[in-house]
């Protein structure tokens, strides 16, 4: 058929019949059209009208509700919990990059050094060695705070990473369009990636700990006094293994709430933690005043946590002022981070 016989066939007729499309009927456009769409703004069933640009078919596209059976809420923020956290043991979930997950996993065998070295000399029968890394107040209290090589190696640069895109890359790509078009509601949203890298940390250090303290109860077979008298101090540094993931946790996701990248929040995060120890220790060293602590988070949790476990002090100052800046901290970020979520858009930023 020639060129001038297809412009001179006549266009299909318009049915009589209004057809409507979305789960019922499929769409019978054929040729070019151009579209122009309009809504209303009320809670009627919105509606496209699409027109033709002097060919084609005129049809109406009508969008029906959704009335189907939604999961509960605890499936949906499980949804996203599981999303984040199983990514770092198996595919489908967060694909989280190669080097976290190798990092994460270094740093858990790491942790445990002290389980491998009691474990060894409590098996000679090495008293003088096993006092030094046995289980004690001292101990315990360096296992989850000790600055070397814990809290500047190994804690932070995992909170590096795991909050580096957490938030952000969501604001970057417009991933919150997909949690924001459910019925998932914006405290479920930032609860649930708080939860997800708080978890992570503290699997890594109350984990490890809960190893190293029933490790030395079987190798040593200790008793029931033995366990009765450690037991509040594995209790208080358990809660101090918390209070350090949550404030990580907090300080890490508020930081990537405010940015759009992953690289930022990472060495935000790091940069506070150890800039402002190193700021509080030289002028310690300077005026002998401890005071300037306080606005160190790893410091002021220390300073909590040398309290509740009972050890020797390393801070002139009360340890409640350090309290009151764990609070205010934690408070800030939490703020800040609710802050940003609520105005979290549907669509790319």
């Amino acid at each position: 058929m020639s060129d001038t016989e297809k412009a001179e066939q006549p266009f299909a007729p318009v049915p009589d019949k209004e057809e409507s499309f979305g789960a019922e009927t499929p769409v019978t456009g054929q040729t070019k059209m151009q579209a122009a769409w309009s809504a209303d703004g009320g809670d009627a069933d919105a509606s496209a009208q699409v027109a033709t640009a002097g060919q084609g078919q005129i049809f109406e596209q009508i969008y029906q509700p959704w009335e189907g059976t939604l999961n509960p809420r605890w499936m949906r923020n499980w949804a996203i919990l599981r999303h984040h956290v199983l990514g770092i043991f198996k595919k489908g979930h967060r694909p989280w990059n190669v080097p976290t997950k190798l990092f994460i996993f270094f740093v858990v065998i790491a942790s445990m050094t002290d389980v491998a070295m009691a474990l060894l000399f409590g098996m000679i029968g090495d008293t003088t060695l096993y006092d030094i890394w046995g289980v004690n107040r001292d101990n315990m209290y360096g296992h989850v705070m000790g600055f070397f090589p814990r809290n500047i190696l190994y804690y932070p640069i995992v909170a590096a990473l795991l909050v580096g895109g957490m938030i952000s890359e969501d604001r970057a790509h417009g991933t919150s369009a997909i949690y924001f078009s459910r019925p998932i509601n914006r405290f479920d949203y930032a609860s649930m990636k708080f939860l997800s890298v708080a978890l992570i940390l503290f699997f890594i250090i109350d984990g490890t700990l809960a190893i190293y303290y029933f490790v030395d109860i079987l190798v040593m077979g200790k008793g029931w006094a033995w366990i009765i008298d450690t037991f509040p101090m594995f209790l208080a540094t358990f809660l101090c293994g918390i209070i350090l993931s949550f404030t990580y946790t907090a300080i890490g996701l508020a930081l990537s709430s405010v940015s759009r990248g992953r690289f930022f929040p990472a060495i935000g995060l790091i940069a506070i933690l150890m800039g402002t120890r190193s700021m509080a220790s030289i002028i310690d060293g300077l005026f002998d005043k401890s005071i300037l602590y306080v606005i160190s988070p790893y410091d002021a949790v220390a300073h909590v946590c040398q309290a509740l476990i009972g050890t020797e002090m390393t801070y002139d100052h009360p340890w409640v002022w350090s309290l009151i800046s764990v609070v205010v901290i934690n408070g800030l970020a939490l703020y800040l981070l609710a802050n940003r979520v609520s105005s979290l858009e549907v669509t790319r930023e």
